[in-house]
């Protein structure tokens, strides 16, 4: 499998997952946190295509403000995830593989491979996800099962 591919599949995956934390921050008695946890996803995934794009406002952008409205959450996280896996789509895999410089947090250039930048967000995304489902059960309901073999096991017997 290419990397293209890889990227394109996780993000995929972490749509489910993060789709099915969505549904029970809906149901949960105080979702103000968990909120802003899904909200800082959203921010991050914005924030770095923005950097990568050179955006002049990139390094403006906070990774956890604003935090969204529960009924704008899910079609702000379309847009992002869709912005990534089109610009994902929109590059070779030697692209994936080459260096690129962004402005951080402190205003001086940095580098990095692209591919890390995608990886990144993937995992953050994951981690997150799961401080959001440890919310989602000491708030007393019971978390769905994201885990990513869930989306790739079948039984045959």
């Amino acid at each position: 499998m290419e990397l293209k591919q890889y990227l394109i599949e996780t993000f995929q995956y972490n749509d489910y997952a993060n789709k099915l934390v969505l549904e029970k921050i809906k149901q949960l008695p105080e979702k103000e946190e968990a909120i802003k946890f899904f909200s800082h996803l959203i921010n991050s995934m914005n924030k770095w295509l923005a950097r990568i794009r050179q955006e002049p406002d990139a390094n403006k952008r906070d990774w956890w403000e604003p935090a969204y409205p529960l009924e704008e959450l899910e079609s702000r996280w379309n847009d992002c995830l869709k912005a990534w896996i089109d610009f994902i789509n929109s590059k070779s895999e030697q692209e994936l593989f080459a260096v690129i410089q962004y402005e951080g947090y402190d205003g001086a250039r940095w580098e990095v491979p692209l591919k890390d930048i995608p990886l990144q967000l993937n995992y953050h995304s994951i981690h997150h996800r799961a401080q959001i489902q440890t919310m989602i059960r000491k708030q007393g309901l019971v978390p769905d099962f994201v885990d990513y073999i869930g989306t790739k096991y079948r039984k045959i017997g």
